[in-house]
């Protein structure tokens, strides 16, 4: 990357209407060139270079027409024939979260087996990476591990951790498992699931005489983290200002963060008091539409955290159901699991979904719902249609995250609806996860259709890109392999999960970028490199449009810019 002063000759002019007027000085006028530009504009999806002023796009197009749009002695950046993209942007990511994971004993989905977990368990103990409070806790643990309870309860009850609080917390985030000693501190134990309904004994993992073994699931996990000191305030923004430096390190300069309560709110406001918060981030608390309190303690908390710069609220997060995977089987399905004649669970009666998503929508506010099984989804589009036919078109960009499976007649109904479908794609990899897990419990004619994306973006679908950080990395061209090739390995043969479903890999640069920024309801400012918008900009080292997928998947980013600033820069 070079970097010069470009003296211009000539006359100020407006390139296109869409220009910004001119200054009379170019002292604060910039300007990129020499470099493979995709916009994420359709209208205008490639340029030669994009000149911005205080933090705004000038104009975007052809050398000549953007030089001339600056005054004189701008500066100049020489691309040196790299490959500028627009901002990237995830649209379900826990940023607080994982960055507090980055500080912590965070697995990453990495642990082989159980002597694999005990030796980072150890260490994790060893260094106080892992504690909170007296309690050792560590995160991000395979779920292929909870197939081995009688193990776990083997080697974390006796030893080091006889007298040791234990807690270890599923990639998915929704599974977990507990130690007798943390057990006992809960209460959790034969006497206090006997006194449980039948339908609530489903969260937890139990003996045959009713003696939990650790394993929970969703609410079977709430009376083991109410005694789980909670992070403190110091720890969160530590969390907040690394998921920051992160996530631009990646490229990426906004995100939509669900499930943000007042403590992760926090952390983003005194972020941005010092300085730190250099993303546009948009923040959904949780509402239980079956809770009639729950909708007013969202619109309390953003009202409490609104006028904080770089932070909007511009909906609320909503759990349709849980997950798929053996055990836990708690994604709401329309066929029962083959191993138990359940259904999984729909977490909200459909009435109150809808009447949630009619009084939001009037208020002006999304609806982001987590939906994974094919009778949560279903559901949630219902809901959406209630709102559409009560309220008319608000244009609002609803959303449905994760989307595992989808059935085909409910397919068609996202564009017409405006709903858009915030994807996780890295997760669509043929292997243990997707196979040994699902396969054997699903019905075949939902199995079948899993991760549906080329369908439903061929159906006219908003198909926005996401990674569920920490449950998953967040690296963008990580998720755009695995979204077009949809490959993977089970048991030693390589293969791919459904083929036909693989995405477009320009489909996908707009997924992460212009859709992802729809989700936010943040498209007229960023998202794509367009005059008035903010210039947002990620520069990496290759063209991911041109090289095979293989060497995609490894781009790097040179540098990220926020505003016209430089936020990320690499080394050499």
């Amino acid at each position: 990357m070079k970097i010069r002063v470009y003296l211009s000759s000539a006359l100020l002019f407006t390139v296109c209407a869409a220009l910004l007027p001119l200054g009379a000085s170019g002292a604060e006028d910039r300007i990129l060139i020499n470099g493979k530009i995709f916009t994420a504009n359709p209208q205008q999806p490639y340029a030669e270079a994009v000149s911005f002023r205080d933090g705004k796009i000038l104009a975007v197009g052809n050398r000549h027409d953007v030089e001339a749009s600056v005054g004189s002695g701008a500066q100049v950046t020489d691309l040196d024939g790299k490959t500028l993209l627009p901002g990237l942007i995830d649209s379900h990511v826990h940023a607080v979260y994982g960055g507090v994971g980055l500080l912590s004993a965070d697995a990453k989905n990495n642990i082989a087996n159980v002597d694999a977990l005990a030796a980072f368990v150890a260490e994790a103990k060893s260094s106080g990476r892992g504690m909170s409070g007296d309690v050792l806790v560590v995160t991000g643990v395979p779920l292929g591990i909870w197939s081995h309870n009688a193990e776990l309860n083997a080697r974390f009850n006796g030893g080091a951790y006889v007298n040791q609080p234990v807690f270890m917390g599923g990639m998915d985030g929704h599974t977990g498992w507990s130690n007798a000693v943390l057990r006992k501190r809960a209460g959790l134990d034969k006497a206090m699931i006997a006194k449980l309904p039948e339908e609530k004994r489903k969260y937890y993992g139990l003996e045959k005489d009713l003696t939990p073994n650790g394993f929970g699931v969703d609410e079977g996990l709430d009376v083991i983290k109410k005694k789980i000191p909670p992070t403190n305030a110091r720890k969160n923004l530590a969390g907040a200002r690394a998921a920051v430096e992160y996530l631009h390190s990646i490229g990426i300069t906004s995100w939509l963060d669900p499930l943000t309560d007042a403590p992760i709110l926090a952390a983003y406001r005194d972020l941005a008091a010092a300085g730190g918060l250099t993303a546009h981030v948009a923040a959904f608390p949780l509402v239980k539409p079956d809770d009639p309190n729950s909708f007013k303690d969202a619109l309390a908390l953003r009202a409490q955290f609104a006028g904080i710069p770089n932070l909007t609220l511009p909906g609320v997060k909503v759990f349709a159901d849980g997950v798929v995977e053996y055990p836990s089987q708690s994604a709401a399905m329309t066929a029962p699991y083959a191993n138990t004649g359940k259904f999984g669970d729909l977490l909200f009666k459909p009435a109150n979904f809808a009447k949630l998503c009619i009084d939001a929508d009037k208020q002006g506010l999304i609806v982001h719902t987590h939906a994974i099984g094919d009778l949560a989804v279903h559901e949630a589009l219902n809901g959406y249609e209630a709102a559409r036919k009560a309220n008319g078109n608000s244009g609002l960009p609803h959303t449905i995250t994760h989307l595992q499976f989808v059935r085909s007649e409910d397919v068609d109904r996202f564009k017409p609806l405006g709903i858009v479908a915030a994807y996780q794609l890295l997760w669509a990899e043929y292997g243990f996860d997707t196979i040994d897990l699902i396969k054997p419990y699903v019905a075949a004619d939902i199995y079948d259709w899993q991760y549906p994306a080329r369908s439903m973006l061929d159906a006219g679908a908003v198909i926005a890109g996401a990674s569920d950080w920490p449950v998953s990395t967040p690296e963008v061209f990580k998720g755009i392999y695995q979204a077009e090739t949809r490959l993977g390995a089970w048991h030693g043969e390589k293969g791919a999960l459904n083929a036909s479903q693989d995405m477009p890999r320009e489909a996908m640069l707009y997924a992460y970028t212009i859709n992802a920024a729809r989700a936010m309801k943040q498209e007229a400012n960023i998202g794509s490199i367009e005059p008035g918008k903010a210039a947002d900009f990620a520069l990496v080292d290759r063209d991911v449009l041109a090289v095979p997928a293989e060497q995609m998947r490894d781009t790097k980013v040179l540098w990220t810019m926020v505003a016209g600033e430089w936020v990320y820069r690499a080394l050499n």
